[in-house]
């Protein structure tokens, strides 16, 4: 037993000295990308048509680094700006299966074709869905957008009672810069810190646990192996990073880059959280789309991905890993102590939250316990009086 945690920490800790400098990579330019394009002013474009603003709601959510359940409130926020139902359901499917992060550390983990299959195939998802949900849905009523245009770094102005001059001369450009990366290396960091190291964690384990060809004897290629991920992906709450060592490993063991593209598009996009709020912003009929669009895309895609592996003649198995071989040992060390010097306050903060929350939890149960107990026999002859 101590052998196999043993192995499983060293694989763990090979994923991260290998996925680090990428990883800091796709933060760093998410953390711009919120300071020099903010996703609120472009929500005046998601209003009216039925394919324009779909496809610029996908395109816009491929970069940003939101899991599945940190989509929603930017979702819904979209929504209540004016965009339209089709425009919010590819927000809804492209954000979280996508994002730099996630495509920096897919090309430091496995290969070129996937990381380039992987946001063609959510930002192609997420345009089916939301030309299917303005076309065959409802007419959607909403209003024009009227876009935040406050400023991005600290709200100084609102953007509308300044000239664009003035409003872009508020900050100097290392302003700019210093916001971005804490926004990045705070923010974005602290919401996924948890799932990555928990996916590094979970792809060493299935690397030293599971027999390499137990995975390629069921899920080695074929329809089956799909149906079979899309079973294990759909119930899954899991962001697109913390997913990508998982993936990276399932193809070591032998599983097919078709299936482990299933795995990567449907964990991401689909939770009971996610359907949740889905189901109540859109309705019933948009919720069983997006579950339709997500499901179908990924099994025809993930059947073209693996006659794409077999007719470049190229093994998904011998790739992974390859890009890694860029970036010089010494910044892949200095990277992997970055992210877990990084990791230390947000998992402490989810740790500490989680205890105060049972603690809290227990109290109020053994509370109402003793209070029942106490007003029990009391309330039983008061209601026996009264029925007297």
């Amino acid at each position: 037993m101590l052998s196999i945690l043993t192995e499983a920490l060293q694989e763990s800790w090979h994923l991260l000295i290998e996925s680090s400098v990428y990883v800091l990579f796709g933060l760093l330019v998410s953390g711009f990308l919120r300071i020099f394009l903010n996703p609120n002013a472009v929500s005046r474009h998601l209003g009216q048509g039925r394919f324009k603003p779909v496809i610029k709601a996908a395109f816009l959510g491929i970069p940003i680094p939101l899991c599945s359940c940190g989509v929603l409130p930017a979702a819904v926020s979209l929504r209540k700006q004016g965009a339209n139902r089709g425009a919010t359901t590819a927000f809804l499917i492209s954000t979280p299966e996508s994002g730099l992060d996630s495509i920096a550390i897919t090309y430091a983990l496995m290969d070129p074709l996937m990381t380039i299959a992987r946001p063609l195939v959510a930002f192609i998802t997420a345009t089916i869905a939301g030309i299917a949900e303005n076309v065959f849905g409802p007419v959607d009523r909403h209003h024009p957008a009227t876009p935040d245009l406050r400023c991005p770094i600290d709200a100084c102005c609102d953007g509308q009672d300044c000239s664009p001059a003035d409003h872009g001369r508020h900050h100097s450009l290392a302003e700019k810069i210093l916001a971005g990366l804490k926004y990045s290396l705070t923010e974005v960091w602290d919401d996924m810190a948890a799932w990555f190291l928990l996916g590094l964690i979970l792809a060493g384990l299935i690397t030293a646990i599971i027999p390499d060809e137990l995975l390629a004897r069921h899920l080695g290629g074929g329809l089956p192996s799909l149906f079979l991920m899309l079973a294990m992906g759909i119930p899954l709450y899991i962001c697109a990073t913390a997913s990508t060592p998982i993936a990276a490993a399932l193809i070591l063991k032998g599983v097919s880059p078709g299936a482990a593209l299933v795995f990567l598009l449907v964990g991401p996009a689909t939770n009971i959280t996610s359907l949740t709020v889905l189901f109540g912003t859109l309705g019933k009929r948009a919720t069983a789309l997006y579950l339709t669009a997500i499901a179908l895309s990924a099994l025809i895609f993930g059947m073209a991905l693996d006659h794409a592996y077999l007719f470049l003649g190229v093994s998904a198995m011998a790739m992974t890993g390859e890009a890694a071989e860029l970036i010089p040992p010494w910044a892949e060390w200095a990277g992997a102590f970055a992210i877990l010097l990084l990791s230390v306050k947000p998992i402490f903060l989810s740790l500490k939250n989680r205890i105060i929350g049972l603690v809290a939890g227990r109290l109020k149960h053994t509370a109402d316990a003793s209070l029942a107990k106490t007003q029990g026999p009391a309330t039983g002859m008061t209601s026996c009086t009264g029925h007297t």
